[in-house]
């Protein structure tokens, strides 16, 4: 897909779910993860436990016009820095469930919901949300809350797919015949994993299933994230390389370390 391109369009990986992207002269952050490593408990377990830390801290971020926050209720999506960090951010996106846990102005969407962002310098990019399903059944709902991704649409005609903590191909399937294919999508994969949620089954992405998502949006670009930093995370990046390959999609995959960019 060509366009008449007026800014560079870059996805910067910070870690774990966290990418700072720039679109048509605006700055978006997903998922805000910037506590240092750690252990987070559930009913005085450990759940789940943070094994690195962000490759760019808050303050070196610069200024970021929206976060879009796929969800709040889980700590690898939203731990207590990033949850602080919100305060600082004029936007906060996120479902209808968490903006009402989170308020402070943050706004509720649900999928199919568009809104737009705007800067001072009157540069616009519309956010449309989009489902997720964040386990392995169209009832994963009722155990992880709700959760959205986010189509963002520049005025030059680029887009930018984030799935969010999605676990079904049938789910980005009906995405793509809805919304159309975007020029790049950032997926949330690592086949994330907890014993005590669906017996053990993904919550996430797996490799295989990131690599016939990817067939389905047809995008130019794929990027990965989710990947790394947590010890629920089950894929590694060359588990992720090798799965695009065995489908014959390693064209579209751009694997980042945490602090690198991709640049489209």
């Amino acid at each position: 897909m060509s366009h008449a391109q007026t800014s560079p369009l870059s996805v910067r990986l910070i870690g774990g779910p966290t990418v700072l992207i720039d679109i048509a002269g605006l700055r978006f952050l997903t998922d805000p993860t910037f506590d240092p490593p750690r252990t987070f408990e559930r009913d005085g377990v450990i759940a789940v436990t943070k094994i690195k830390g962000p490759a760019v801290s808050a303050e070196e971020l610069g200024p970021v016009d929206a976060v879009l926050l796929s969800h709040d209720q889980h700590p690898d999506n939203l731990d207590e820095s990033g949850r602080a960090y919100l305060s600082r951010i004029p936007q906060v996106l996120t479902t209808h469930d968490g903006a009402e846990r989170l308020a402070d102005g943050a706004q509720g969407l649900q999928p199919w919901d568009t809104t737009t962002v705007s800067n001072a310098h009157g540069e616009t990019v519309r956010i449309t949300a989009l489902p997720a399903q964040h386990g392995p059944g169209p009832d994963a709902e009722k155990v992880n809350g709700t959760v959205i991704g986010f189509l963002l649409s520049a005025p030059d005609g680029r887009s930018i797919y984030i799935s969010g903590d999605n676990a079904s191909v049938d789910v980005v399937r009906q995405i793509v015949q809805r919304a159309g294919r975007p020029d790049v999508a950032v997926l949330f994969m690592g086949g994330a994993s907890l014993p005590f949620l669906f017996d053990g089954e993904f919550v996430t992405l797996d490799a295989p299933r990131a690599a016939e998502a990817a067939g389905l949006l047809g995008a130019n670009a794929v990027v990965p994230v989710h990947l790394n930093g947590w010890s629920h995370y089950t894929d590694t990046e060359s588990e992720v390389t090798q799965a695009f390959a065995a489908a014959g999609r390693s064209d579209q995959l751009h694997v980042l370390m945490p602090g690198q960019t991709f640049e489209w």
